[in-house]
């Protein structure tokens, strides 16, 4: 059974910056695409980054496009999220996510993803 474990949120000030990582155990997501999403209290789970398995293409949406990088680490099995000039609006829990082996394309859509870690809570202060 595919696990995912996020860590390193926390608070940081606003300009500020964090990298979130993600490890995969028990299974192979090495060969499948993933991503990381947010959601904010009272809010809908929202699509962060999303990598793809083949080529390694990455995608975001564009407000976060110039301030995050999505990476994957395929030799320790570690999802990245580096994220710069954090803004308060970005505070959310952020989850990682993947999808089943051998499903290259990335989705936009939660429901698309198979595996989830159990969250990591992101708080920039104004």
């Amino acid at each position: 059974q595919v696990q995912l474990v996020e860590s390193g949120g926390g608070l940081v000030q606003a300009g500020g910056s964090l990298r979130l990582s993600c490890a995969a155990s028990g299974g192979t997501v090495s060969t499948s695409a993933k991503g990381w999403f947010r959601q904010a209290p009272g809010k809908e789970r929202e699509f962060v980054a999303g990598i793809r398995w083949i080529g390694g293409n990455t995608y975001l949406p564009v407000s976060v496009m110039s301030r995050f990088t999505i990476s994957w680490d395929n030799g320790l099995n570690t999802l990245y999220l580096q994220m710069n000039t954090l803004k308060p609006e970005d505070t959310a829990v952020y989850y990682c996510a993947a999808r089943r082996r051998g499903i290259l394309t990335v989705s936009r859509s939660s429901n698309d993803y198979d595996y989830w870690g159990q969250g990591t809570q992101v708080t920039v202060s104004s």
